[in-house]
């Protein structure tokens, strides 16, 4: 397993990583990903640690904390072997306390998370999103009394547009707070907008990108085609509306584009979509998911190996959208191009 800085820090982490949404799932998005019990979730930590994948990424609103409990079962007496990531920030109930990234959310948050995994500590707590209604200055010295605390180690963000995140940085930078070096994005071949700005930022500013969703909300797995109904099964069935729309014009371009390279590489088509990620510039660490141990070593078998310069060519193209204002002469014209020329 190669192993990768997570942004501008000095910890190490997998290229890929362990998402467990699926642990404990309930609800009409978790329960339709996956219910995976302590037990299984003890083999699949397994698995993951035998491939050299050590860093394991949930959510305290991933199945109302059940994920969490889960993770800290699965893990326990071998603590000092694995990376926890943890998320906080969107609702978990009504109250009006209940959400965002308060200090009193947050402190509650952290407290509720490692009571759940078992730990005294984070190795990266993430914001879910970001939260308008609370001053970056709050945020930002909370998040400091808890790193110096030791409660959690490094920061980062998840769902923040691109001038949120610099807000940060520059509050950051004037305290002398802990810096942002975390980004979890949606970045797939159907869907590149993390690209446009948050990329080019993450370079200049020291943010890796942990990748979630990277096969597409469950599209590139290898089961839909062209010309044949959505497999029975398939969890789009009743979570397609909770995740990012792609046009049927451009998701059976890229399948085809796909498809392709699988049979040239013997590779399966959700390998590719993972590899051709791994060879983006910013990402540090691609989450995988898996229902079962089939899934589990199938999206492992991405890692270890590199698409040729031509099959990527040819999944760029396939997957190219048309870049939005003001990007789009920096990409259509010499002139700007000449001034800011794309990083992919």
């Amino acid at each position: 397993m190669e192993y990768r800085s997570l942004g501008s820090s000095g910890l190490k982490v997998p290229v890929l990583s362990f998402g467990t949404g699926t642990f404990g799932g309930s609800g009409p998005l978790f329960g339709a990903w996956g219910n995976t019990d302590a037990a299984q979730a003890r083999r699949l930590v397994d698995i993951c640690l035998d491939a050299g994948v050590n860093l394991f990424d949930t959510a305290d609103v991933y199945s109302d904390g059940a994920s969490e409990e889960i993770l800290g079962a699965a893990v326990k007496g071998r603590r000092a072997s694995v990376l926890i990531s943890t998320k906080a920030g969107l609702p978990l109930g009504d109250g009006p306390n209940d959400a965002g990234s308060s200090r009193f959310r947050l402190i509650a948050a952290v407290e509720g998370a490692l009571r759940r995994l078992g730990t005294d500590y984070i190795d990266l707590f993430q914001l879910h999103a970001f939260d308008a209604r609370t001053p970056v200055e709050e945020v930002l010295f909370t998040l400091d009394t808890l790193v110096r605390a030791g409660k959690i180690r490094y920061v980062g963000v998840s769902n923040f547009a691109g001038w949120q995140i610099m807000k940060s940085l520059a509050v950051a930078d004037r305290h002398g707070w802990p810096r942002y070096v975390a980004n979890q994005v949606y970045y797939s071949l159907l869907g590149r907008d993390y690209e446009w700005d948050l990329m080019p930022l993450g370079a200049d500013q020291g943010l890796g990108a942990l990748v979630w969703s990277p096969l597409g909300w469950g599209r590139l797995t290898g089961r839909i085609r062209r010309g044949a109904p959505l497999p029975e099964g398939s969890r789009l069935h009743d979570t397609a509306s909770f995740g990012p729309p792609v046009e049927d014009d451009r998701l059976f371009r890229v399948v085809d584009a796909l498809e392709e390279v699988s049979l040239e590489t013997g590779r399966s088509v959700p390998q590719i979509a993972l590899n051709w990620l791994l060879r983006r510039p910013t990402v540090s660490s691609v989450i995988i998911g898996a229902r079962n141990e089939a899934q589990l070593r199938q999206n492992l078998g991405a890692a270890g190996w590199a698409l040729t310069p031509g099959q990527i060519a040819r999944l760029d193209d396939a997957s190219a959208v048309t870049a939005p204002y003001p990007h789009f002469p920096y990409r259509r014209q010499e002139g700007f191009a000449r001034l800011d020329p794309p990083m992919a």
